[in-house]
């Protein structure tokens, strides 16, 4: 091919996360010619460094829990952990860091895969070396996070772990300082503290899962101090030194904490730092894309207005919805619908799920109490102590949980809900269904739910809705 002349294809994806890859297949079975252009491994972060892989873990560190709790309850019991055995089934998930198998599904579909960074020369055009193409439909972004890294003196000098370095160790170290409280650094402290690291969180904010509702912090914060975790809220991080064997982390207040290794998992920056959006006139806030509710990209983030650029669309972690592999599956549904012009519903975001999956597991689903009351709504809280139910009763050890949900008052619906407790990510479904399509209070006051089951509490929360105040 002469390098010097643009190729012609249909469309480019640049980035095959969860929602990329699906894209570029479902674009290229529709007859359309797609080239899609990966710098790192096909399948993105959550099939090899995310969703896929930590819960392995965590499930190998859950059993470990659910084992030593069944000793007075249903026998005598004796557990001897192995971390070879946990990494081991990591290692299987991901069939070792591997994406032949995500590649040839691209191919089978019909999808010509490129490796490097892609970056936007202008409108519709993409290059990646010395190759290029121009797109006749336009172009799809699927770009994805990568781990941010604070600007904490000393750091980035130090042998620190991401999320990466952690799921690809094959040896637990003996002792684990997490930087950061959110849900990826809790669900991985945990599944550690459980194989005997002793582990150490450190967050900047006064209580753990910062956005979730306080009941939820509060829980968790129980859950990991019943696993031995040293928990530091209101903690900030003034430097970083390593001595080539052992971490050192000076405190604001003067305390300085010591560990093998150190986990930075304090957030995520956007990988469009580099992809040439100003050739096309896009401006990004934090580095994040607006789009409309189709996944055309909008011209400005910051402003906030409704000018799209033709040709452009965007799913993702980049479009700032959330990290969460569900939210880029289902943009890449619309985006493909958009981009094949066969109409359909926008995006709706009023019932966003999402999970922590600690044990007990916080899901979540819509506004929190403070934000419903932030937005001026007349709001209505309702809640129930799962340990206290009859489910709760019979179920032994692990079953503390709340079921709190958030109505609006005027409108009598639900604008939000949490469930956490054992299986809170799944008790959630119900939950998340009766937000999207906006089920009347009345009629949840009158649904049957089974009994003794823990989803059951979701109508005694409905029953304890209080009178706004």
């Amino acid at each position: 091919m002469d390098h010097a002349q643009p190729e012609t294809v249909d469309v480019v994806v640049i980035g095959t996360g969860p929602g990329g890859e699906a894209a570029a297949g479902e674009l290229a079975r529709a007859g359309l010619s797609v080239v899609a252009i990966e710098a790192a491994l096909v399948g993105g972060e959550c099939p090899y460094y995310g969703c896929i892989p930590s819960k392995t873990l965590i499930r190998s560190a859950d059993l470990l829990a659910d084992a030593r709790s069944a000793d007075g309850v249903a026998g005598d019991v004796t557990v001897t952990p192995d971390f070879s055995d946990a990494y081991a089934r990591v290692a299987a998930v991901t069939a070792d860091w591997d994406d032949t198998a995500a590649v040839e599904r691209l191919e089978n579909a019909g999808a010509r895969l490129v490796r490097g960074t892609a970056t936007i020369t202008g409108p519709g055009t993409v290059s990646v070396g010395d190759r290029s193409w121009t797109a006749q439909h336009g172009i799809l972004l699927d770009v994805g996070t990568r781990p941010t890294v604070p600007p904490i003196d000393g750091l980035a000098d130090t042998p620190y772990w991401t999320n990466r370095d952690l799921l690809r160790s094959a040896e637990a170290p003996t002792s684990l300082l997490v930087l950061g409280g959110g849900a990826i650094g809790l669900e991985l402290a945990q599944a550690y503290a459980r194989y005997g690291v002793a582990v150490t969180v450190v967050e900047a904010a006064p209580r753990l899962l910062a956005h979730e509702e306080p009941e939820s912090s509060e829980l968790v914060t129980r859950a990991l101090e019943a696993d031995d975790v040293d928990i530091r809220t209101s903690s900030k991080v003034v430097e970083v030194a390593h001595d080539g064997e052992r971490f050192s982390v000076a405190l604001a207040d003067g305390t300085t904490l010591g560990a093998q290794r150190l986990l930075v998992s304090s957030g995520r920056t956007p990988n469009t730092d580099r992809l040439g959006l100003e050739s096309v006139g896009v401006k990004t806030s934090h580095g994040y894309i607006a789009t409309d509710a189709h996944q055309r990209v909008l011209v400005d983030a910051e402003r906030g207005d409704e000018q799209v650029v033709d040709g452009l669309w965007a799913i993702g972690d980049v479009t700032g919805q959330g990290g969460f592999t569900h939210v880029s599956m289902y943009q890449s549904d619309i985006a493909v619908a958009t981009i094949l012009e066969r109409g359909g519903a926008g995006a709706s975001y009023r019932a966003l799920p999402r999970v922590t999956f600690t044990d007990p597991e916080i899901g979540a689903v819509g506004l929190t109490e403070a934000q419903a009351r932030d937005k001026g709504l007349s709001v209505l809280t309702g809640t129930t102590d799962l340990a206290a139910s009859s489910r709760g009763a019979t179920y032994g050890p692990g079953a503390a949980g709340v079921v709190k949900v958030v109505a609006d008052a005027d409108r009598q619906v639900l604008v939000g809900a949490t469930s956490a407790g054992p299986a809170g990510g799944e008790i959630l479904g119900a939950l998340t269904v009766a937000i999207q399509a906006e089920v009347p209070i009345e009629e949840l006051r009158r649904t049957i739910w089974a009994y003794p089951t823990f989803h059951r509490a979701i109508g005694s929360a409905i029953a304890d809705l209080s009178a706004p105040e």
